[in-house]
């Protein structure tokens, strides 16, 4: 029961363990559940499809997969799945708003989402029932207690003449009869509401479009014509701790108090935005979603998501510190950034991000910067961070076999990340001393996190120590102005890279290929492609190298790729199964997952046809989805040339170059 395994767990916390014990109660109840999660839904027709990449693949709105359905919203959008109309996965997220909020007992950064989808397929009655059915059943699924379980609702909107959801009402009504529950639905609209009035004996809340509804532009009246959305329904666990007045003076089910953890949301897509209203979708969606660290608290009863999902790497932390994860708040914060950063890293860096100042390897580097703070305040010695990498991969090496052939590789990066950053800290606190007197501008703080990598911690607590000040709003909007800058160079991203699909941009796009594999000719074929940017104007490729060029190189890279060209080489494209074009070896994007069927385009040879390209015999073979021209020699229109610009590195392992024809 619940209740034991709580019990279990505080009796043991105490105790310095291995750290790499593996019978650790936690640790296998996250990788159970997981697996429970998928049987439960592959015994009910759905395909099991494995995670996407942290880095979204053709979607150039976000630096990083940021939820389970992210991957999906084409098929829930009306294309059709490869795998059918019922699907399931467990797919890893990562949210760079958290970051902040880390430390206490529910945020982590990276998580990973339990889902399922209906693609016209089955509705309200299967999902509620299905999803209860998983969180209550001890053979099949999770056997949680289900009087610790709340439910909430879509009210309805009547601006936008939008009904109650009383279906789902009735469905959870009966679900909880089964239990002799007598579930009582109660309309609390917001959460406002919710803190003036408490919970009044309720079961089943109402709540509004704010909390019950969803679509990729929030609420009702926000949604463009033509986008999908719908009500949808949550679970929350009841921990039973205390309420928190600060927060407001009665609790709730969306109280931030920490009593009541979200645990799953199924969203039911049924309705299109039109012009002057909406209208019932022909094919109607089912979108769950459920946290399975969140869950994972749940099971073990324990309200700590550290606690209850990394209890391998507290162990390590208890035996090489000698402090005691519990016995003082400073140090609990302590121990839950560091697991968290560390495990964040350790996916990220598998996924093929490396630290660096701009992108997705900002974030890297920021979570590892702040990682290394706080295992400096455990007494930790340096090194540490790299030493528990590990533990990391023994405890998802499982569910995620791609972790322990990186291992060394991701040791390596943090390892070098974390010296670089001790001797930045020596310049930081030189450059603190010269700026630091009674006040500490926003600009001065921003300053010494951005240029001199000085965590804005590590500011505050010496500001603090001195009875300095420092202007918290200035710096905020500092901050998040340069977080948008971060995240520029995705914004005018198109698929693979490109910013548009015009003849100029094309005829790039195609060198682009041309120069990869001159590039493994050149430096070996250990070079894979790490990203790429390519303009009418002119392309950059990233890839993995860890040497400069020397000049006879770039010279050499550039004969081949113009060499190519003058051979009028035809590039063709073919649509293969994902195996099948790993084992004739057609390139890919180091760290990107790819469908079950691709797009490969091969250049050359001469008598390559569309019916039988000639795998073995062409000059570069790769995954692509962008457009491309029919043949190299449309690139040396014009008396034209392939010239290499610059190359320099972009981050440690990681070299750029910037090409154009001219």
């Amino acid at each position: 029961m619940p209740g034991r395994a709580g019990e279990g767990w505080r009796k043991g916390s105490h105790r310095l363990r291995s750290p790499l014990r593996r019978d650790t109660l936690f640790y296998m109840t996250l990788n159970t559940i997981r697996a429970k999660y998928l049987a439960f839904f592959k015994a009910r027709g759905h395909a099991i499809i494995p995670s996407a990449s942290l880095v979204p693949q053709n979607d150039p709105t976000t630096l990083f997969t940021g939820s389970g359905m992210q991957p999906m919203v084409p098929y829930l959008l009306g294309k059709d799945h490869p795998k059918g109309a019922r699907i399931a996965d467990s797919q890893k997220a990562f949210r760079t708003g958290d970051i902040e909020e880390i430390g206490d007992n529910r945020h982590t950064t990276l998580f990973e989402m339990l889902g399922n989808w209906s693609l016209g397929d089955y509705f309200k009655q299967e999902q509620l029932t299905w999803f209860f059915e998983f969180l209550t059943d001890p053979e099949e699924g999770v056997g949680l207690d289900p009087s610790k379980l709340y439910v909430t609702v879509f009210l309805g909107d009547e601006k936008n003449q939008l009904p109650r959801d009383t279906e789902a009402v009735t469905i959870w009504k009966e679900l909880f009869a089964r239990y002799d529950i007598d579930a009582k639905d109660v309309i609390l609209g917001s959460e406002a509401h919710g803190y003036e009035v408490g919970m009044q004996g309720g079961r089943i809340f109402y709540y509004d479009a704010k909390k019950n509804w969803w679509s990729r532009a929030g609420v009702p009246e926000n949604m463009p014509q033509g986008e999908p959305g719908g009500p949808d329904s949550e679970v929350f666990y009841d921990f039973g701790t205390a309420h928190d007045p600060k927060w407001g003076e009665h609790c709730h089910p969306n109280c931030d108090c920490g009593r009541f953890v979200e645990i799953g949301n199924s969203v039911f897509m049924q309705y299109l935005k039109k012009d002057g209203g909406f209208e019932l979708l022909p094919k109607q969606n089912v979108d769950f979603g459920g946290g399975l660290e969140r869950i994972t608290m749940a099971a073990s009863g324990v309200p700590d998501v550290i606690a209850a999902c990394y209890r391998p790497m507290l162990d390590h932390l208890e035996s090489v510190s000698g402090k005691m994860y519990g016995a003082d708040p400073a140090d609990t914060r302590a121990f839950r950034v560091v697991a968290d950063h560390l495990k964040a890293s350790v996916f990220l860096i598998a996924d093929g991000v490396l630290p660096s100042n701009a992108d997705q390897g900002y974030f890297v580097r920021r979570l590892l910067r702040r990682a290394v703070r706080y295992v400096d305040m455990l007494g930790v010695g340096a090194g540490e961070l790299a030493r528990m990498v590990p533990i990391v991969v023994q405890m998802y090496r499982e569910a995620y076999p791609e972790l322990a052939p990186q291992e060394d590789a991701i040791q390596d990066a943090i390892q070098k990340e974390e010296e670089r950053f001790r001797l930045t800290l020596a310049r930081g606190l030189k450059e603190f001393e010269r700026i630091a007197g009674e006040d500490i501008s926003g600009h001065d703080a921003f300053i010494l996190f951005s240029t001199y990598g000085f965590p804005l911690e590590m500011t505050m607590e010496l500001a603090s120590e001195r009875g300095a000040r420092v202007d918290e709003a200035a710096l905020k909007k500092e901050m998040e102005a340069h977080q948008q800058e971060s995240r520029a160079g995705s914004e005018q991203k198109f698929k693979g890279g490109l910013a548009d699909t015009s003849a100029e941009t094309t005829k790039l796009h195609t060198a682009h290929h041309l120069l990869l594999k001159a590039l493994q000719l050149v430096l070996g074929p250990e070079v894979k492609q790490k990203g790429s940017n390519i303009t009418a104007e002119r392309m950059r490729i990233d890839f993995i190298s860890s040497a400069k060029m020397m000049p006879e190189q770039i010279a050499e890279a550039e004969r081949i790729v113009n060499e190519q060209i003058a051979a009028d080489l035809p590039v063709v494209r073919s649509e293969l199964a994902r195996e099948d074009a790993e084992k004739i070896g057609a390139e890919h994007e180091f760290g990107a997952k790819y469908p079950d069927r691709v797009t490969v385009y091969s250049v050359g040879p001469k008598t390559a046809t569309l019916e039988n390209p000639q795998f073995a015999q062409s000059f570069s073979l790769e995954f692509c989805g962008g457009p491309h021209v029919e043949h190299t020699g449309a690139l040396g229109e014009g008396g034209k040339k392939f010239k290499i610009l610059k190359e320099e590195a972009v981050s440690a392992g990681v070299r750029r170059i910037k090409a154009v024809l001219q």
